[in-house]
């Protein structure tokens, strides 16, 4: 067993994800998942190799519960992960404020001073620092990394990266755009210089990154220069359970017309706004049931989230001027085709067009579904998030 593999974990707000890989080579030799964590009925399921270990039903009470069954799990497979000769255990961190930007190692201080940036990053930041805690203390002699989602963005350029409110509260407060999603917006436009068989450095490109979280970035030769997300992951498109852009006015009618205090607020927009708060169901394979038997406020919900998606394509090309590819990615963006096509349609005096073919088609790898003669390519490659992390560990140990 090659002594270059590192364990991948990223804790969501109620999902656990895992995966161990041989960093060098981009080999997985084990990943699992679990889903529904504080729900009464959980899922949790592990693959090593043709072996497949699941634990669906169970209650799975909060994120230690959850990594410890994942451990377990390893266990009922055969793999202990103390006998998998770690070179470190790879942590997504979401929210590094200005402290935290490149790989780092994980240490009580570490910990400490994302806890206090958790207001920033609600949803994600709380359980991150659960999942590296309990790591840590089942696996204490293997380094631990933290990789941050804001890294990518971190040298945005400052019209972009600036809010137009008063400079010295900014200041005091860290207030700035600091984008999310980084590790998947890097590892994906890299690969689709790859893809291409082009230099990074050649290519202006957007990146659109549609899961449950979602957001788009416009990257110029290989480096960020604008992005949705903004001093928090609630700000850009419309998402699974978050609003994307919305009148800042709205939050002070709601504490001084409807009496909402600021928690119940913060709960609105984190977890009851975008396609749950619209449709009453945030998977888009349930929303596209529901509008197929034709309900009216799923097709409103879906027509939103594209309404968004357009605007923000709109204005990315704009700042680019020239765009040689537009690339979709995460779990909406490289499973569904109505997104895709819908996203992109009638943009062809843009000089986009897709080739609705290539994009309906099975294939589940990278692939390109412009059309022959679109100026600009379009592109669907799955991210890999767990690899990216995986190598950032490796250039801190």
């Amino acid at each position: 067993m090659s002594e270059r593999n590192v364990l991948v974990i990223n804790s969501g707000s109620s999902s656990l994800k895992f995966e161990l890989i041989e960093a060098d080579s981009g080999t997985s030799l084990a990943e699992g998942n679990v889903e529904r964590i504080g729900e009464d009925t959980s899922l949790a399921g592990l693959r090593v190799g043709e072996r497949e270990v699941r634990r669906d039903g169970e209650p799975i009470a909060d994120h230690e519960a959850a990594l410890r069954t994942a451990f377990d799990m390893f266990d009922e497979a055969g793999s202990n992960l103390a006998e998998m000769n770690l070179a470190a255990v790879g942590h997504r961190a979401v929210h590094g404020g200005q402290t935290f930007f490149e790989p780092t190692l994980v240490t009580d201080e570490l910990i400490a001073k994302m806890a206090e940036l958790a207001p920033l990053a609600p949803l994600h930041n709380p359980p991150g620092l659960l999942g590296m805690t309990v790591a840590r203390k089942l696996l204490p002699d293997v380094p631990h990394v933290a990789v941050f989602d804001t890294a990518f963005f971190h040298d945005l350029p400052a019209p972009a990266a600036t809010y137009a409110i008063d400079r010295e509260v900014a200041q005091r407060w860290d207030i700035r755009r600091y984008g999310f999603h980084g590790t998947s917006h890097q590892y994906v436009s890299e690969q689709a210089a790859v893809f291409l068989d082009r230099p990074l450095s050649s290519l202006n490109q957007i990146v659109l990154h549609l899961g449950n979280g979602a957001s788009v970035s416009a990257i110029v030769g290989g480096r960020a220069v604008d992005t949705s997300m903004g001093l928090t992951p609630l700000e850009g498109l419309v998402m699974g359970t978050r609003p994307g852009d919305i009148d800042p006015g709205i939050t002070f009618y709601l504490a001084r017309t409807a009496g909402m205090t600021i928690d119940e607020i913060d709960e609105l927009y984190n977890r009851r706004s975008g396609i749950l708060g619209l449709a009453g169901a945030n998977d888009f394979r349930e929303l596209l049931k529901r509008i197929d038997a034709g309900d009216q406020a799923a097709r409103l919900a879906y027509d939103i989230y594209i309404h968004r998606l357009r605007k923000y394509v709109g204005g990315y090309l704009a700042l680019l001027g020239t765009t040689d590819v537009i690339t979709f990615t995460a779990g909406v963006g490289e499973n569904n085709p109505d997104v895709r096509r819908d996203a992109l349609s009638g943009l062809g005096a843009l000089g986009i067009e897709l080739d609705e073919q290539l994009n309906a088609g099975p294939t589940r790898g990278p692939r390109r579904i412009s059309a022959a003669g679109s100026p600009t390519t379009v592109l669907v490659i799955p991210t890999n998030e767990e690899l990216a992390i995986a190598r950032a560990c490796l250039s801190v140990i």
